[in-house]
């Protein structure tokens, strides 16, 4: 298609691609079957995307849960091989909370065939829902209708 002269926004049409709104990882950034090794690459992913360092994300989860979180114990939550330290739902949470990484609640969601979405979004997503109970009753009144009117 060819751009017309002056026109500023069909090069921006043409390379849109819809904002990410459901919080997960993008798919195939968490390989195997193992639940372990799952959350395990979740965690390493969380850790490699977050502008802090390991050190200021243990100082900040040891201060937000009130007692230590070593360095050492968020590298081990994110390996694989590391079978005896497995990360806590508290400590996860937390995790979630330091590092800003919602992608964390989208890969437990994902499991369980749901998605996470921002709050702001919840209103948009009740109304659709309305609408789609508005049109079951139409149709069901109008199949009433029909019976009814068949009926004389």
């Amino acid at each position: 298609m060819a751009k017309a002269r002056g026109d500023s926004l069909t090069g921006d049409l043409l390379n849109w691609k819809p904002p990410k709104v459901a919080a997960g990882f993008d798919a195939g950034s968490i390989r195997g079957s193992r639940l372990a090794s799952q959350i395990s690459q979740a965690v390493a992913l969380a850790l490699r995307n977050s502008e802090l360092s390991r050190a200021e994300i243990a100082e900040r989860m040891s201060a937000e849960l009130g007692y230590q979180v070593s360095e050492n114990m968020i590298a081990n939550y994110a390996s694989e091989g590391s079978e005896s330290h497995k990360i806590s739902l508290e400590r996860f949470i937390t995790l979630i909370e330091v590092t800003g990484c919602t992608d964390l609640l989208g890969f437990i969601a994902q499991r369980f065939d749901h998605v996470v979405v921002p709050e702001q979004y919840q209103t948009l997503i009740n109304l659709k829902l309305v609408e789609e109970a508005e049109d079951r009753m139409r149709r069901f009144k109008e199949a009433q209708m029909s019976k009814w009117i068949s009926r004389k």
